[in-house]
């Protein structure tokens, strides 16, 4: 084959798209103001992590700090995705808003489902990627310095576990959506979480927590609701939410300087948390 020949084969394959390159996502419809009037957008906001506890009994010769959290939905629509199975243990998702005047928009946002497993409990199909749980050191004047750890919980149901907002006039007083899928067979299903209720998690369930081994002084223990934006909100910039913890950790006054981050809502009881 002549060389110049050769070359320019060579040019147009690396030229093509690849078959893994990812399509890239669309806009958001709900951060378009026009778009916006016409859509039930939903929003998430994360409650302050409580009920820290340190437990040595997860990961032997290691400490971990435990804390419990509920996302919230506080939109003027639903957070709901529906999944589609695409392989064992996978589901691709993608996103329902509703329409103020009926009907609703189904949006591909590259969300994705997770058929996990609980110890002692089974399996669940979950939102992948629905939180994440960082640790940031703190200067000593209560800035964020950086990222030191990272906890494993990533994937939740989206349910109504929690009427936490009864005084929003679109909050269903019923459940809309139950708890979390446990069939292995299904191939598709609902997940989400209705306007006015939380999904609720307590300091003792499964991967809630940073490892903190040997860390000490004073940092910002973060949890972030739907960190890679898998679903559309109204507002992106509300969904993390911390507490400034020094360790090794003592329950009680941390006697830290005080992060600089917006004041969050109350935290409910660990006893709001129930079934996965």
């Amino acid at each position: 084959m002549p060389r110049l020949l050769a070359i320019a084969i060579l040019i147009g394959l690396t030229a093509l798209p690849t078959a893994a390159a990812a399509a890239p996502k669309p806009a958001n419809p709900c951060l378009d103001p026009a778009q916006r009037k016409a859509l039930r957008c939903p929003d998430l906001t994360m409650t302050r992590p409580f009920g820290l506890q340190l437990d040595p009994f997860v990961r032997p010769g290691h400490v971990v700090l435990r804390a419990g959290n509920s996302v919230n939905s506080v939109g003027a629509g639903p957070a709901e995705l529906f999944g589609v199975r695409s392989s064992r243990s996978l589901m691709k998702a993608r996103q329902r808003i509703y329409r103020r005047r009926g009907g609703r928009l189904g949006i591909s946002t590259g969300a994705r489902l997770s058929f996990k497993a609980v110890p002692g409990q089974g399996h669940y199909w979950k939102y992948l990627h629905a939180a994440q749980f960082d640790l940031y050191r703190l200067s000593s004047s209560g800035r964020r310095i950086k990222r030191v750890k990272r906890g494993p919980k990533v994937s939740y149901c989206l349910r109504d576990l929690k009427r936490s907002r009864p005084g929003n006039a679109r909050s269903p007083r019923q459940r809309v959506y139950p708890a979390c899928n446990q069939s292995a067979r299904t191939r598709k299903i609902r997940l989400g979480t209705s306007v006015g209720w939380s999904d609720v998690y307590p300091s003792s369930y499964d991967e809630q927590w940073i490892d903190v081994t040997g860390l000490r002084g004073c940092f910002s223990y973060e949890h972030t609701a739907d960190p890679r934006n898998g679903i559309y909100e109204s507002n992106e910039k509300n969904n993390s939410a911390a507490v400034t913890v020094r360790l090794p950790f003592r329950a009680g006054r941390q006697r830290c300087p005080a992060s600089k981050a917006a004041p969050e809502p109350k935290a409910p009881d660990e006893t709001d948390g129930g079934e996965y």
